[in-house]
């Protein structure tokens, strides 16, 4: 079935469910949930980090060359180069599990491989600079360093797991998807274009005022289009178009359907039992923790303000990390897209992957 015929229907049951007399409490709420979770996540998200997401992995699957992914990031690569680089290389990027995936599936169909593009999924969300000093600021300064090197350790850890799991050979970059079409562009467009891309995200992940923010991230909006107007062919905007068509038509239904299902599961999970079980740094605590981080929606930032909550009501230290590890870099919307792009058992073997190591560094951080 297709994604938009699923949304289709989980439209008409919301409808029919708002319209029909309801004697359940927990299911109406776990229903407002969803669908307040779904217009917040559509409100905030949509438009300032997704949208300029799919046009990221759209000019990347147009103008970023194969033997450059395959050089730095593909199966034959320099594998302390190609690691170092997916695990470090989205810090500069406000992004939460759902914005990160567009970019994760756009240099995969460049050629990168199956590790290295494991390695900048898992760490994109976990390190971007706005979620570090937050979590400096907010939980303190050694839950802040155990969150970067665990999260930059556990993304090279879990890529390279995958990769011996599941190893493949580089076939010139074809390893899904169709083949795209390579343009020609003066390297200062490029990189400008580029700039101003990936600009709109970082000013968006930015503490500023409102007012200077959005001015800036229409200034950066405005040079891209004058780009690809007047300094892109009109066959080259039409491929970065389609491409971006492509990716968006690929993950943001996926997408909406699993924020939709995160937000009605969410009031069906007692909170006060969460938080007996992970006030002690044992393995069921962190493993809980993981667990319940991995399939959660955490958007961007807001797994801190809920860690302080939760740690102020008693969660050890060790779960704490385990939830800061997994929540970022998994959720429920993350895995249905995920599934889409690696398929069925390598997403259920990274998501277990994602879990396992969290737990382990839940539980060393917290005997430490």
């Amino acid at each position: 079935m297709k994604e938009k015929n699923i949304l289709l229907i989980l439209i008409l049951l919301f409808l029919g469910f708002y319209f029909m007399p309801i004697t359940n409490n927990l299911f109406q709420e776990s229903l407002f949930s969803a669908v307040y979770l779904l217009h917040d996540y559509a409100r905030k998200h949509v438009l300032t980090c997704l949208v300029p997401a799919m046009f990221i992995a759209g000019a990347i699957s147009i103008f970023v060359k194969k033997d450059v992914v395959l050089k730095y990031l593909g199966c034959g690569s320099n594998k302390l180069l190609s690691y170092g680089i997916a695990s470090v290389s989205g810090s500069i990027l406000a992004v939460c599990s759902c914005t990160i995936l567009p970019l994760f599936a756009s240099i995969r169909k460049r050629g990168a491989g199956l590790g290295p593009a494991v390695t900048f999924l898992f760490s994109g969300p976990a390190i971007n600079i706005a979620a570090i000093f937050l979590t400096f600021s907010v939980l303190g300064f050694s839950i802040g360093l155990a969150r970067v090197i665990s999260a930059i350790s556990l993304s090279i850890i879990v890529g390279v797991s995958m990769a011996l799991i599941f190893r493949e050979r580089s076939e010139g970059g074809k390893l899904y998807l169709e083949e795209s079409t390579e343009a020609s562009v003066s390297s200062r467009i490029l990189i400008t274009f580029f700039f101003s891309l990936v600009m709109i995200l970082v000013v968006n992940g930015l503490s500023i005022g409102p007012s200077l923010k959005y001015i800036t991230m229409g200034i950066l909006t405005l040079v891209v289009a004058l780009i690809a107007i007047f300094k892109l062919s009109k066959e080259t905007s039409k491929s970065w178009l389609k491409e971006t068509w492509h990716f968006s038509k690929m993950l943001i239904p996926l997408l909406f359907i699993g924020v939709f299902i995160a937000g009605f599961i969410m009031p069906l999970i007692p909170q006060y039992l969460i938080e007996q079980i992970v006030g002690k740094n044992n393995v069921l605590g962190n493993l809980i923790a993981s667990i319940f981080g991995a399939f959660m929606y955490f958007s961007t930032l807001t797994e801190i303000p809920i860690l302080q909550a939760l740690i102020a009501k008693g969660m050890a230290k060790g779960p704490a990390l385990a939830l800061l590890l997994a929540g970022p870099s998994l959720s429920l919307p993350n895995m249905l897209v995920i599934r889409k792009v690696l398929g069925s058992k390598r997403t259920i073997v990274y998501v277990m992957l994602v879990i396992l190591y969290s737990t382990i560094a839940g539980l060393i951080f917290g005997n430490i």
